[in-house]
């Protein structure tokens, strides 16, 4: 999708093309595979990675329709909300979050930019949130008035159809392999899907006991004939969860690259990915092409000085 594109869907808003960059590494010599980035997190600070193109057209119909409200849901440390918030602020669309469990004493750093930037936040106990039902979905209809739902994370098939849009970036470049971390799994669907290639899209989970991609994919119409790799051993405990390891990875990694990395999803997948060139999962002769999804506001959250950049 070139870049005017994204001026005439988001007015007001600076994009910047994303850049596909090679990384550099003796590992990545020694066992004959190239590795490169695609930096979706440079598109713009806040609306970053695929989160820009999971929403998409959820924001073409809120700003062509009658429906000057969205509605999404999120958890505490959402980037999908913060991007949300962000966005319509910037369409002057109304913004509403239904955020994950009880309201805390202290608010993460993600919820405060939502309200900063004019999201009305209401919060509903995991055990409603997990099993909420068309009374609850009345409820919101009755309170805030027509509007455009968008489920968690963009999980849909408007979501999907957003993320296949970043197969344009990378579809004539004949990469062997396309790999990316998954969540709700909505960009892989959205990128298997869209893959007319022989390249292989891996999907590394970012939580715990992510068992159920085939039925996520069957969900949002993933065609059946589309192949696929996923991989969930580099969770490091769940989602948003962390180790030293794992800061202590990402903080070599800016160090050797000049890459920010966000702990939540990409720095896990890029610790697969080298782990992976080490037991020699990918052949001699691979191209490999590693999404970063964006969400570096994620790491807000940790303590100051923890990270290099």
């Amino acid at each position: 999708m070139p870049q005017s594109n994204f001026k005439s869907f988001f007015p007001g808003i600076e994009f910047k093309e994303p850049e596909i960059v090679k990384l550099k590494d003796e590992l990545f010599e020694k066992n004959g595979v190239q590795v490169f980035m695609l930096r979706l997190d440079g598109i713009d600070p806040i609306i970053s990675g695929n989160k820009l193109f999971k929403l998409i057209y959820f924001l073409i119909e809120a700003r062509e329709s009658l429906h000057k409200t969205i509605i999404t849901f999120g958890g505490a440390f959402s980037n999908h909300l913060a991007a949300t918030a962000f966005t319509c602020q910037q369409m002057k669309i109304n913004s509403v979050g239904i955020v994950r469990g009880e309201k805390p004493r202290l608010l993460s750093h993600t919820l405060q930019f939502c309200i900063e930037h004019g999201m009305q936040l209401e919060f509903l106990s995991r055990s409603l949130y997990k099993y909420f039902d068309s009374k609850f979905l009345q409820h919101l209809k009755n309170k805030y008035g027509q509007h455009v739902l968008i489920p968690e994370g963009g999980f849909s098939n408007k979501g999907k159809e957003g993320a296949s849009l970043i197969n344009n970036y990378f579809e004539d470049k004949n990469f062997t392999h396309v790999c990316l971390a998954v969540g709700t799994a909505t960009t892989m669907a959205g990128i298997v899907d869209a893959n007319k290639t022989q390249t292989e899209i891996i999907g590394f989970g970012v939580l715990k006991n992510l068992n159920d991609i085939p039925e996520r994919f069957n969900e949002v119409k993933v065609h059946p004939s589309k192949k696929y790799s996923f991989i969930g051993d580099y969770h490091f405990g769940g989602y948003a969860k962390k180790t030293a390891e794992l800061l202590s990875f990402i903080n070599w990694f800016y160090r050797k690259h000049s890459i920010p990395l966000d702990f939540v999803y990409t720095a896990k997948m890029m610790v697969g990915i080298y782990d992976l060139i080490e037991k020699k999962y990918f052949k001699s002769g691979s191209k490999i092409l590693c999404i970063h999804t964006g969400g570096l506001q994620g790491n807000d959250s940790l303590a100051k000085g923890t990270l290099l950049f």
